[in-house]
């Protein structure tokens, strides 16, 4: 079960629904409300909503034994899902590149982004949303943007194709959702096996304030550093992320 992040859709799990449907596992990706192809709902662009919405699918398909994997804000649904509702559905999870334990910076985590940043997000999404989501791609958040790596032109596309199907109010407040939930407590809950996927040289979530500090968290937790590797990792280093992702659940 894939849980996507921000502002994107199921598409953006492509590499990984096709490597794995062709091994026989059955692949279950949702548009979060507000984002793709979902309705694109006035209110509810909350971490609780996300959980409680990712609980209703799971619910209605009557899903088992389930490995959630979460990238970016869908990790942080995942960790809120599994804390929220329990584990009597759920095998493993898998947070990949993603935002607990907290995002934004306060006395507790100093080492958080300030909370400058994130209204920034919000300002130019409001504006300039079209133009706001093709520089992130074309940036940071595939490290297009570091020296001697050649941007894909056509990855982009697609990233700005899934950013624009989504409401501009649902991104708007998502980015409140994403940034400011702590989700402290709810690592602390989960005992299932747990890994924790990032690259440390992830522009969009940095490493230090992330991975390694939701390892520390899980009770069952383990990390895979990526040196390197950008935020949008599943997409660009399918070929490395996909076989480690088998090993894990086959393990």
């Amino acid at each position: 079960m894939f849980s996507h992040g921000w502002p994107l859709s199921a598409d953006d799990w492509d590499a990984q629904l096709m490597f794995f449907v062709t091994r026989g596992y059955r692949v279950i990706a949702h548009d979060r409300r507000g984002h793709g192809r979902s309705a694109q709902v006035a209110d509810g662009h909350d971490m609780d909503h996300y959980a409680d919405d990712l609980a209703a699918v799971t619910a209605h398909l009557d899903l088992h034994d389930a490995v959630h994997i979460g990238h970016s804000t869908g990790g942080g649904e995942v960790v809120h899902y599994i804390a929220r509702h329990g584990e009597s559905r759920v095998a493993k999870a898998v947070l990949i590149s993603s935002v607990p334990p907290l995002m934004l910076q306060t006395d507790a985590n100093p080492g958080g982004l300030p909370k400058s940043v994130f209204d920034d997000f919000q300002d130019q999404t409001a504006r300039r949303r079209a133009a706001f989501y093709r520089e992130v791609a074309a940036g940071p958040f595939y490290g297009f943007n570091r020296p001697g790596t050649e941007p894909i032109e056509a990855v982009i596309d697609n990233w700005c194709r899934q950013g624009m199907m989504g409401g501009a109010k649902a991104h708007y407040d998502g980015i409140v959702a994403f940034s400011q939930t702590d989700f402290t407590e709810d690592l602390k809950q989960i005992t299932v096996p747990a890994l924790v996927m990032h690259g440390d040289d992830d522009q969009i979530v940095p490493y230090a304030d992330s991975g390694p500090l939701s390892a520390n968290l899980l009770q069952n937790g383990t990390l895979k550093t990526y040196p390197g590797f950008p935020h949008g990792m599943p997409t660009t280093h399918a070929d490395v992320i996909n076989p480690d992702l088998l090993a894990f659940i086959q393990g």
